[in-house]
Formats: structure tokens, sequence, C-alpha cells
């Protein structure tokens, strides 16, 4: 019997496949097969490392194959490709075919459409003046979105009305001020740049100890929060941990990029993930995702491109990006950008084609 060899890689990306209800997949495990990603039923004779069956369940999948044999989610990619060399492009096209691209105009409530439902939105653009407590939906199935919604709130004192999200949960990200919020009759201190996660069913109130800016998202999407008349004390303790601060220790390299994690399984989120992350002075290569994203600007200035147009981005700019469109976003700044992002369904910000 001979020993084991190192799986070649195959490709830098993973390989989209739409698979048939119940079908089932043998996938090269080796790098070797002439039928990638697929096995071949010889290439891997003697390299001691066998292919890797798969099935579909009752209905047909969508799934993104390991082409890179790095994965650690055999067959499917979990973003290795990212960290090898090569692994993680800038985008190829030169500056006279970017200036064709139409540069998408802001309207009247700070939104700029790029291609399809991808738009780019001014969070704050239509803030009243004075207002205790605001709220604005900026992502909802009525503005194109079909898995996520988020609302931008502002509590200057005091508290919040008590919202749900509807029949799903709710991933918030504090992006100025401190305070607390009460999740089903517990309280929880909360601050900037706090990932905070608030299960399915149950009801949860601000309070504002300083002025209160927050990103509250809705996973599945609806067109508003719900508002009711007081907190249940129905809390879900099986996931006690409600709120994940920034830890250096926990940041994840995505080639020249880093993201933290910050509402995911750990806490419970099963279909849907919170990450906080930084961008170089960079610009992305175009690629797609097969979950839906929001994208917050933190800090930092830059462009958004599509195929067919451009929008400029900023801080305080959240970015709406539909299932499977091709994107690339630029930081133009020496400091680099820093953002948030909501993948809803999915748990992996690295996996991208």
């Amino acid at each position: 019997m001979c020993d084991a060899v190192a799986p070649v890689i195959a490709g830098l990306k993973p390989h989209y496949c739409e698979l048939a209800a119940r079908r089932a997949i043998l996938w090269c495990a080796c790098g070797r097969s002439k039928r990638q990603p697929f096995c071949d039923g010889r290439s891997h004779a003697g390299t001691g490392i066998e292919p890797i069956g798969y099935r579909a369940g009752d209905a047909p999948e969508e799934v993104l194959l390991c082409l890179c044999k790095q994965t650690r989610t055999p067959p499917f990619c979990d973003g290795a490709h990212n960290n090898l060399p090569g692994g993680y492009r800038s985008d190829d096209r030169d500056s006279a075919a970017l200036a064709t691209l139409r540069r998408a105009e802001r309207d009247a409530g700070g939104t700029r459409r790029l291609d399809g439902s991808c738009y780019v939105v001014d969070a704050a653009a239509t803030r009243p003046s004075g207002e205790r407590f605001w709220i604005r939906p900026i992502i909802a199935p009525s503005l194109g979105a079909l898995h996520q919604s988020q609302f931008y709130v502002e509590l200057r004192e005091g508290a919040s009305p008590v919202h749900n999200a509807g029949a799903g949960d709710a991933i918030l990200f504090v992006a100025g001020g401190e305070g607390e919020i009460d999740i089903a009759g517990r309280r929880f201190a909360i601050g900037v740049e706090d990932g905070v996660h608030v299960r399915a069913g149950e009801r949860f109130r601000l309070h504002a100890a300083t002025p209160l800016s927050l990103y509250v998202s809705a996973l599945p999407g609806i067109e508003a929060l719900g508002e009711e008349t007081a907190i249940e004390p129905v809390f879900d303790a099986t996931f006690p941990r409600r709120v994940v601060p920034v830890d250096r220790a926990e940041r994840a390299a995505m080639g020249p990029r880093w993201f933290q994690m910050l509402v995911d399984k750990a806490v419970g989120s099963t279909t849907a993930a919170q990450f906080i992350g930084h961008i170089p002075r960079s610009r992305a290569e175009m690629h797609r995702h097969l979950y839906e994203e929001a994208l917050i600007i933190l800090s930092g200035n830059g462009m958004l491109w599509n195929d067919e147009s451009c929008a400029p981005v900023a801080a305080g700019d959240v970015i709406f990006l539909p299932r499977k469109h091709a994107h690339a976003l630029e930081c133009v700044d020496d400091a680099g950008m820093d953002v948030v992002g909501i993948i809803h369904p999915g748990d992996n910000p690295a996996i991208n084609y």
C-alpha cells in the first residue's frame, strides 16, 4: 500500500453546479481527475486519496464544489482558495473599460441603483431633525431583496418601542453610542462595533445611555419591524450569549483582507451570519456569492463596480448585493476601508465564485 500524496490544486475558484434532486456525485479529492470537479474513476489510483460521494436532498441544490482541494468541508468550497498564491486576484479591467460604465446617480432618498436590483444607499440621508427615535427601512422585499431586510435606527435618549423581527431572527450592529438591549426580559450592555443576535420569537427593546445608531437586519425579510406593547420574558436560553464584540484574536485572513465573524452558528444563528472586516487599498476581482448580502461601510471611500454600472461608496452607505450578482468593491483610501456584512442564506463570507 503506497503512502498518500498531496492533492493537486485543480483551480483557484470553486465550480458552480446545479444538482437535480437526489442526484449523486463523486467529487475528486486528489485534483488529478480530467473531469473536474468530478472523479474520472482512475486518476486517483496510487495516490492514497479517495473521491468523496455526495447526494443532493429532495429538492434541487446550487452548490460550489471545491477545486483547490484544500477545503475543510469537502466537497464544498470553504474559501481556502483565497489564501493560496494567486487565489485572491484583483480586477483586471483597465481604466478605459471602467470609464465606459454608467455612473449611478443619487436620488432624493440617497440611493444609487446599479445593475438589476443592486444598489447603494446612504442610510441616514432622510434623517428628520429633532426626532428622539427614528427608523428607516433600507433593504426590504419591496426594494428588491428576496432573503433579508435591514433597518437603520437612531435612538437619541430613553427607550425605543418594543420590536420583533416577524417569524425570524434579528441581527443588530451598533454603529455608534452606548446603552443596553433588552431581549425577552434579559438586558445586555451594547457599544460601538458590537454584533447582537435576537432569536426568532423574542421581542427586544433598546435603551440609550448615549445616542445610539444601529443597523437591524430581519432574516427572512419583512417590510417593517413589528411593534409590541410589552416585552415578554420568553428568552431562549439555549444560546445565552447574545452580544459579540470585536476581537483581534478572532480575525481570519482572506487574501490581503481580514474578517471576524460576529454573529454566526457559535451564538445560534444557523442560516445567516454577520462579520466585520477590513479592505486595504485595492480593487477585488469581479465575483459572485450564493448568498444575499448587505454590506455596511463603516470607514473609508471606494467604488462599487458591476458589469454595466458603478457607484461611489463612503462611510454610512449600505450596499445591497443580490444572490449571484457580479460585483467588485474597490477601496481608494491608503488607510483602507472597514465594513460590516450580513449574509443570508449563508454562513461564510469567504466563499465566492
